[in-house]
């Protein structure tokens, strides 16, 4: 039998958290604009942290799909990228403890990875596990993103954006972790940022910083957002540009605010809801990403 302990290495001096939350975000799956992996980042460079559990991602990843970089100088290997998924304790600013699962999205064992998973947040006394990450939408940038939300019980969050009754959609590592969270009885939260689908593709800081608002609104952690919040000023400066030297984007731009407006007052913020016909994301992301993929090399979060 295999057994969900043998996928990690505990750390033998990690203490207990007394109930912090787990945020977790694996790399892989969808993540519009990088929301999640922006707000990974930042967090981890933001906060010292140590790392207290690391997985076996031999056992766990697919190689040959996801190979691993390696450095080659002049006449030997110089270096090897190995993949970590690993969880990482860190403080916030009042010193209050908050976990980080993060890494490449597991190919094999769904099903006992989440175990593990549980298993650990159980023996590391975590509370909360939230999930994050970035959905492309038809919306326009000059208006605020939504984020939805899901939980494993009624009453942990209030969703803000309506949301269908029921949709289908492929699964993830990250959404099977919830579902059995919740069979289990464990409180977990899930937020997707609505990202617009013309920026889905490049790094938008904006969407990490709607996301870090709302992991602090159900956490109550004091998460710093300075260096989030001078990224997402200096890419809407750069999204601005572009949008005022093309009047085709432009008119896309206006096309997809009025529609906006219009599903927000036909429906408070029900932007799932279907309407008449969008601009397609692949009419605007080709000038966006060249756009912002020449004029960030200097300086782009997106390190």
């Amino acid at each position: 039998m295999r057994q969900p302990e043998e996928l990690y290495e505990l750390d033998v001096a990690a203490p207990d958290v007394g109930g912090a939350a787990m945020l977790v975000h694996l790399d892989g799956f969808m993540d519009a604009g990088a929301a999640g992996r922006l707000l990974t980042e930042h967090l981890l460079e933001a906060f010292d942290h140590r790392t207290v559990a690391t997985f076996d991602t031999d056992r766990l990843l697919d190689y040959r799909s996801r190979r691993p970089l390696m450095t080659f100088d002049k006449d030997h290997w110089d270096s090897y990228d190995r993949p970590r998924l690993e969880v990482s304790l860190l403080g916030d600013t009042n010193g209050k403890p908050f976990l980080v699962l993060s890494g490449p999205e597991p190919d094999h064992e769904w099903e006992l990875f989440t175990t593990a998973v549980r298993l650990l947040a159980n023996r590391l006394g975590a509370g909360t596990v939230i999930t994050y990450l970035g959905i492309p939408m038809g919306i326009p940038h000059t208006r605020p993103l939504g984020v939805l939300t899901h939980a494993t019980r009624t009453g942990l969050v209030t969703n803000r954006v309506q949301m269908p009754s029921k949709l289908q959609v492929p699964a993830s590592a990250s959404a099977l972790l919830e579902f059995r969270l919740g069979e289990a009885g464990r409180d977990a939260i899930g937020f997707a940022v609505q990202v617009p689908h013309y920026l889905s593709q490049a790094a938008y800081p904006t969407a990490a910083l709607a996301l870090l608002d709302s992991v602090c609104e159900v956490t109550g952690l004091d998460l710093p957002a300075l260096e989030l919040r001078e990224a997402a000023d200096r890419t809407n400066e750069l999204i601005d540009r572009q949008v005022a030297e093309s009047t085709e984007v432009a008119e896309l731009v206006h096309s997809l605010e009025q529609q906006y407006d219009a599903a927000v007052a036909a429906d408070g913020e029900n932007l799932l809801a279907e309407g008449e016909e969008m601009p397609t994301a692949e009419e605007l992301a080709a000038q966006f990403e060249q756009f912002l993929a020449d004029q960030q090399r200097g300086d782009s979060p997106d390190r």
